[in-house]
């Protein structure tokens, strides 16, 4: 046998692929390959019809890989002795999470808990708080919250080591979701050092400071410009401690992110993984050792229907999935119903139950980071990264989050992008299914709680103009 028998059947690097591609031309019988194989993402990233195994990736994982993600239910009745109704079902029922939403927040959707101190202790009152997490869903008095549950804790006497909380406070997305501040910017950046130092002695564990980027992306964001701003607001947290002299390796554990996951299954799972990468390359640059990103992401609100409601069932399904997938921490479902107004039992009901079926059924936990080393949601993964990189780059020479949101750039940049997307949808270029495509002949009577709308947050200076979310459906005015 000569040398030459070793290699005579060694196909030469992407011989496969090219293979491939002609078997793909000829069934196109002439029609474009890029018009009919090619999809680009709504910042423009290129999406192939095959991708190669990927090499070289790390996987990226949720913070305790070991456990379940935290299955956080939404609690936003006004009525507060309603909600603490609510409370205990939902822990009874499985629920290992909370999410306080209180009036007047940008992700309170119309809805919310009143804002005081009882109605922060009455819905918590019972709730075994060693083995629940409580979120404060972010808040324009998240800071004053954040008293309030602390004095709370200590009436209870509840250990702060056992403890998962999470205080939401985020001065970006407030101003970006209600267009004021408490105080101007410059006020802000001198006062939350100190303001936020006694929180840090504590010790309690979980997220004080969080870079919430639902505002955005229910307002019309791209996935790069939500990852973008999320790593802008927690750069400017940074920054904060920085300029008061603070060491930043204790700040950056506390800082947290909150994001959208819609019904694109695999950029949902992208952009949640990709949200870790980028974490890690900004504590990197900043030479402060790696803590992994605390994630919470919460179905859209904007992906959500008025018409043919059961269809938003199947919608939270797939982006709940791509949530667990891509490694959450902690996720919320949106009652199927919220396009009609305050969900009632049932609706929350199915909410809470798809978690569960997930994880106790379906066992999507069990794979830390499934996607870890497949070619197209590794590709995506990267794409977004970089993207989102330039976009937090943009921001940074604008002088900041707070600075662009200010003077208007995030607004008009998001603003575009939701003008697209309504036009791909307006010529057909994209489908609602029940609303656009396949709607019913009629509608059935849609089950809600009697709950009146409540006022928008209107304390503070105004600053700029406010980013409010807005459901698809209405934006192409195919809502009814």
């Amino acid at each position: 046998m000569g040398a030459g028998a070793l290699t005579k059947d060694v196909e030469p690097v992407g011989a496969e692929r090219q293979r491939w591609l002609a078997l793909a031309e000829k069934a196109l019988a002439g029609a474009s390959f890029e018009e009919k194989l090619v999809s680009h993402t709504d910042d423009a990233i290129r999406i192939e019809p095959l991708y190669d195994r990927a090499t070289g990736a790390e996987p990226l994982v949720r913070t305790n890989p070991r456990s379940p993600w935290i299955v956080s239910q939404r609690v936003d009745d006004p009525n507060v002795d309603r909600a603490k109704a609510q409370v205990l079902d939902d822990i009874a029922q499985g629920a290992t999470g909370l999410s306080l939403v209180f009036e007047g927040a940008p992700n309170a959707f119309g809805y919310g808990l009143p804002r005081t101190a009882q109605a922060l202790e009455t819905v918590l009152e019972g709730v075994p708080l060693n083995r629940i997490q409580i979120r404060i869903d972010t808040h324009p008095w998240s800071r004053p919250m954040a008293d309030w549950l602390v004095a709370f804790l200590s009436k209870r006497r509840s250990d702060p080591a056992k403890l998962n909380l999470s205080f939401g406070i985020d001065p970006a997305a407030i101003l970006a979701g209600t267009g004021r501040l408490r105080m101007s910017i410059e006020a802000l950046q001198e006062s939350m050092p100190q303001s936020l130092a006694h929180f840090f002695s504590m010790g309690v564990p979980g997220v004080l400071l969080e870079a919430d980027g639902r505002v955005f992306h229910n307002a019309g964001a791209t996935e790069a410009q939500e990852l973008g701003i999320m790593l802008a607001s927690a750069v400017s947290y940074l920054r904060m401690f920085e300029k008061a002299r603070q060491p930043l390796v204790y700040a950056a554990p506390h800082i947290g992110f909150a994001l959208s996951v819609d019904q694109d299954q695999f950029l949902s799972m992208a952009k949640v993984r990709a949200l870790r990468r980028l974490w890690a390359r900004v504590q990197e640059t900043c030479s402060i050792p790696n803590s992994t990103a605390n994630i919470h992401a919460e179905t859209s609100f904007r992906m959500m229907t008025a018409l043919d409601p059961e269809t938003n069932i199947l919608r939270t399904t797939i982006s709940c999935f791509a949530a667990a997938a891509g490694g959450a921490d902690s996720i919320s479902i949106l009652p199927h119903t919220i396009a009609h107004g305050l969900p009632a039992p049932f609706a929350r009901r199915v909410a809470r139950n798809a978690q569960l079926i997930m994880a106790n059924e379906s066992h999507v936990d069990h794979v830390a980071d499934p996607a870890y080393g497949s070619g197209a949601v590794e590709a995506l993964t990267a794409d977004l990264c970089e993207a989102a990189w330039a976009e937090l780059q943009a921001i940074e020479a604008e002088g900041g989050v707070l600075s662009s949101l200010r003077d208007g750039h995030i607004q008009q940049r998001v603003r575009a992008a939701a003008a697209r997307r309504d036009a791909a949808f307006k010529a057909g270029e994209r489908a609602i299914i029940g609303t656009t495509l396949y709607p019913q002949k009629g509608e059935r009577p849609v089950e809600t709680l009697d709950a009146e709308q409540r006022p928008a947050f209107t304390e503070g200076v105004v600053l700029c103009e406010a980013l409010f979310p807005a459901r698809i459906d209405q934006s192409i005015e195919a809502a009814s």
